[in-house]
């Protein structure tokens, strides 16, 4: 057994022979179009442009943050490093906030204690592809006129309160690494509603240049406009992932079923053990990306990781804190101890999921999962 599977799309092989005999190997070409017509429909956002990554959409949103060293933006310490480095890479200085340890994702309260005079936008990642607090997010962005800019590489086709996941704040991005629901290698995107950002995100993706206003026949020749790079996917990363779109519908109901195998098989063996289970608030959709359990200790997790090993299962913990890495303590700030942060990374065990674990293989984790005790 493995612990994720990328998965492979009926069309994917046809797609891009497509495109190799097309002679149009390069981005924005009629997959680039068609994947992006998806996503809008599934994500619900006015606006989408493909990226190489969703490394490369938070890169492009703090460009049009405009950050600079002056500025100061709130992250997540519970987060991938890619969150940081964006926002870093611009100048601004990370402000690293605690989580609630019911979902992992930011706390507003902890937000609410690190904002100073400098503080200029909120990254926010929906973990597992649960929502985070929006409402109290919301709420601090719109009384102190801070963008608030949201990571869902985990949470395509989740939803807040019927809202998309990705387009309730200023921005979205989104990823399409192997490990995602949907992937193609490497890919992801930024999600917009301003048609105004629309047009400046467009000239940042296209090195800078009114290129893509060229070749719409707006305009007679293109030149450099602004401050940008090359951001936009081959279009073989399109193809391959405009045939996982058109399967996206039953790659979610087969995550889902693997999740809702393992929320309803484990409840009895985790009050047992004080252990926690991964939950979703009634008020939100979540993507099935991951199921994690809570262990009491460090050393609890590392025995159950080690049992479930032995037992032929792979399970992994998840990130280290970003304030308490190298590049934390390099690159921000942390004003008050993010103590739900290290005890969440400290405890937290992923169990395998992905589309193609059978019945079988579900409960052979279960069944070893359920003979370890604390």
């Amino acid at each position: 057994m493995v612990f994720n599977r990328p998965y492979r799309a009926s069309r994917e092989q046809d797609n891009l022979v497509a495109v190799l005999d097309s002679g149009h190997i390069q981005g924005d070409g009629r997959f680039t179009d068609s994947a992006s017509a998806k996503l809008k429909a599934i994500s619900g956002a006015p606006y989408v442009l493909l990226t190489t990554s969703c490394t490369s959409a938070l890169e492009m949103a703090a460009l049009l943050l405009e950050l600079s060293p002056d500025d100061e933006v709130i992250v997540p310490s519970f987060g991938f490093p890619a969150v940081a480095t964006s926002m870093a890479l611009r100048g601004a200085t990370c402000v690293f906030a605690d989580i609630d340890s019911d979902t992992g994702n930011l706390d507003p309260h902890s937000v609410a204690a690190a904002l100073t005079e400098r503080t200029k936008a909120v990254v926010v990642i929906h973990y597992g592809g649960v929502a985070a607090d929006m409402e109290g997010l919301l709420a601090l962005g719109d009384a102190h006129g801070i963008a608030i800019v949201e990571d869902n590489a985990h949470g395509l086709g989740g939803t807040w309160r019927g809202h998309g996941l990705g387009t309730i704040g200023k921005m979205g991005t989104l990823s399409f690494h192997d490990t995602k629901n949907v992937q193609c290698g490497e890919g992801g995107a930024l999600l917009l509603s301003d048609e105004v950002l629309m047009e400046r995100a467009g000239i940042i993706r296209d090195k800078g240049t009114d290129r893509a206003q060229f070749l719409r026949g707006g305009i007679d020749k293109y030149s450099w406009q602004d401050i940008g790079s090359s951001y936009s996917p081959s279009e073989l990363n399109a193809a391959m992932l405009d045939a996982q779109l058109d399967e996206f519908a039953s790659i979610q109901a087969a995550r889902l079923r693997v999740w809702e195998m393992y929320a309803a098989a484990l409840p009895d063996w985790a009050q047992r053990n004080d252990i926690r289970l991964m939950t979703a608030p009634a008020d939100c959709q979540h993507t099935a990306h991951l199921y994690y359990v809570r262990t009491p200790t460090e050393r609890h997790r590392d025995s159950l990781i080690d049992h479930l090993a032995v037992r032929g299962i792979p399970a992994s913990f998840h990130y280290v804190p970003l304030d308490s890495s190298p590049g934390g303590l390099k690159l921000g700030r942390t004003p008050v101890p993010c103590v739900r942060t290290a005890e969440f990374a400290a405890t937290v065990v992923r169990l395998p999921i992905w589309p193609g674990l059978s019945d079988a293989q579900v409960t052979k984790v279960v069944e070893a999962v359920t003979s370890f005790a604390v």
